[in-house]
């Protein structure tokens, strides 16, 4: 099925409920059109396109509710699924933290989707790019590129109407030199696909590859670090900003279960935490990372300033929680944005007499929930700084760093870049913890 416009899925949807016999009724659609191709060696392994759409039906009776889904649209189909809805909300055991329906809500218009159409041609011609760039160097390319278009609505029984289109392109790039021994790596994503340039992108990873062969150990313990953003944000809730940004839940602060949880109960709102250049904040109208109208349950998203100046100033009510609480509940946003400075990662490693470059992290683990405490592996380009300069490639380290301690702990922050559809800069942290070393390229 192919992308559907607002009156469409509307359209649709208002159809779906009136097939409800239901107290309160729910219907969201989700379609996608996507493409991706993947490479390895060098080598185009696997390439796909998908084109898809999926309803979901809540009905409620009473504090009951069932869901069912189908992915085909004749009045059959839909009738069913309704039917079906209603059949499991039937048989469900009434639900402690049962809220209410929306009702019609007022949304912000985020930059429209991208109208540039990121089509298998062009996928093709970004993995050509890459892989050419390497076998020329006699270097390996392994990456992976997805990219296209898709819309969410939501329509139910109390009048809420919610619809929205968006577009993203992603990109990730491992180059490892021929014997093995040196490793590069470079990750970005776009809304615009006409802005994906995979042959600068490898460039840079195919350097560090070349870069990161002969790698010297160097004694485990705490060092000043420079962390690129693939370092920081990389891997979503599993990377050192995510799982701050993401357990920023005032729920689970309140139960005594997160970094947040108050000593004595309740949370940490409006304490400081972190250095006062820290401030953290969504907007779904940036115009560089833009945002979801609305969150899966139709409620408005707008801008919020988590983190200013060090301080927490929000967290995340869900709407449960929130009416428990008699506070407005929080629609949780897409992406985040770190405002930094103007330096690039090249100009802080210029200030830095010594310390350590870290392209990327991996196999993040959380230890403690309560204090953030992580473990991880540096990967794909590990390097010692000197004097100002990249004196030579280092072999890779065991973390255990808190990102609480990590935000306390800045020397410098860099110009922010796009990342995860986030916007997060270079940071220079002194102390940072390594714990031991690791034999993995």
């Amino acid at each position: 099925m192919a992308i559907l416009s607002k009156d469409e899925a509307q359209a649709l949807l208002k159809k779906v409920l009136s097939f409800s016999t239901a107290d309160e009724c729910e219907a969201s659609l989700n379609g996608r059109t996507t493409g991706n191709i993947r490479y390895a060696r060098n080598s185009v392994s696997t390439a796909g396109a998908q084109d898809s759409a999926t309803l979901a039906v809540e009905a409620r009776f009473g504090k009951r509710s069932g869901i069912a889904t189908c992915n085909e649209f004749d009045d059959a189909t839909l009738r069913r699924c309704v039917q079906r809805a209603e059949e499991i909300a039937k048989l469900a055991p009434e639900s402690p933290e049962y809220v209410a329906l929306l009702g019609p809500q007022t949304y912000l218009n985020p930059p429209a989707a991208a109208t540039t159409q990121f089509t298998a041609a062009s996928r093709a011609q970004a993995a050509a790019d890459s892989m050419t760039l390497c076998a020329a160097k006699n270097l390996a390319a392994a990456g992976f590129i997805d990219g296209g278009t898709r819309f969410q609505a939501i329509r139910n029984s109390k009048g809420l109407e919610a619809y929205q289109q968006s577009t993203n392109t992603d990109f990730s790039v491992t180059v490892r030199t021929s014997d093995g021994r040196g490793s590069g790596y470079a990750i970005a994503d776009f809304t615009d696909p006409a802005k994906l340039n995979a042959k600068a992108l490898t460039q840079r990873a195919a350097d560090k590859a070349l870069g990161s062969v002969n790698a010297k150990a160097i004694e485990p313990g705490k060092y000043t670090v420079i962390l690129e953003p693939a370092a920081l944000m990389d891997g979503g809730d599993l990377s050192l900003l995510g799982g701050l940004l993401y357990g920023l839940d005032a729920r689970s602060a309140d139960e005594g279960r997160s970094f947040m949880t108050k000593k004595g109960g309740g949370n940490r709102k409006g304490e400081k935490l972190f250095d006062e250049r820290v401030t953290i904040y969504s907007d779904p109208l940036n115009a560089e990372v833009p945002g979801n109208a609305f969150d899966n349950d139709g409620l408005p998203t707008k801008r919020i300033n988590w983190v200013e100046k060090g301080v927490v100033k929000n967290l995340l009510y869900s709407r449960f929680w929130a009416q428990k609480n008699k506070v407005t509940p929080t629609a949780f946003p897409s992406g985040f944005v770190m405002t930094g400075g103007t330096q690039s990662t090249a100009e802080l490693i210029k200030g830095t007499a010594k310390g350590i470059l870290v392209t990327r992290l991996w196999y993040i683990r959380e230890v403690d929930p309560q204090t953030l405490l992580y473990t991880g592996l540096t990967r794909d380009g590990t390097f010692y700084i000197e004097n100002g300069a990249i004196k030579f490639p280092i072999k890779n380290l065991r973390f255990n760093e808190s990102p609480i301690i990590m935000l306390n702990n800045i020397e410098a922050i860099g110009r922010p870049q796009r990342l995860a559809g986030c916007l997060v800069p270079p940071l220079k942290i002194r102390d940072f913890t390594f714990t031991s070393l690791s034999d993995a390229i």
